[in-house]
C-alpha cells in the first residue's frame, strides 16, 4: 500500500527558505506538491514527473522554488525560496491520488 511520508515545515521569516521532503513507499505516477489554507482549495505547487522528471510550477511558485527527486531514497524534495507570508499553508504530496497528512509552513512577515 502506498504511504506518503511530509517532512520539512516549519516558522520561517519573509525571505528565509524551507526544503520540504515526500517520502514515498514507492513512486508509481508524478509527484505533485500542493498547499491549502483553511477554507480554500488545494493548490497545485510543483510537480514531477517519475519517467524523466519533467518539472512544472504552479504560478506562485515559479522562479522561487524547486521540486526534484531522490530515487535511491523514493524521496521528492521541494526547495523553497524567498517565502512570502502568502506562502503560508499546509503543504501536501500527492501519488497518485494518495496524499499524505501534509506539513504546515508559515511564514511571518
Amino acid at each position: 500500500q502506498l504511504y506518503l511520508v511530509e517532512s520539512g515545515g516549519g516558522w520561517v521569516q519573509t525571505g528565509g527558505s524551507l526544503r520540504l521532503s515526500c517520502r514515498a513507499s514507492s513512486f508509481t505516477a508524478a509527484i505533485v506538491w500542493f498547499c491549502q489554507v483553511p477554507g480554500k482549495e488545494h493548490e497545485g505547487v510543483a510537480c514531477i514527473t517519475t519517467e524523466d522528471g519533467t518539472t512544472f510550477y504552479g504560478n506562485s511558485a515559479k522562479g522561487r522554488f524547486t521540486i526534484a527527486r531522490e530515487n535511491a531514497k523514493n524521496t521528492v524534495y521541494l526547495q523553497m525560496n524567498s517565502l512570502k507570508p502568502e506562502d503560508t499553508a499546509v503543504y501536501y504530496c500527492n501519488v497518485a491520488s494518495t496524499w499524505g497528512k501534509g506539513t504546515q509552513v508559515t511564514v511571518s512577515s
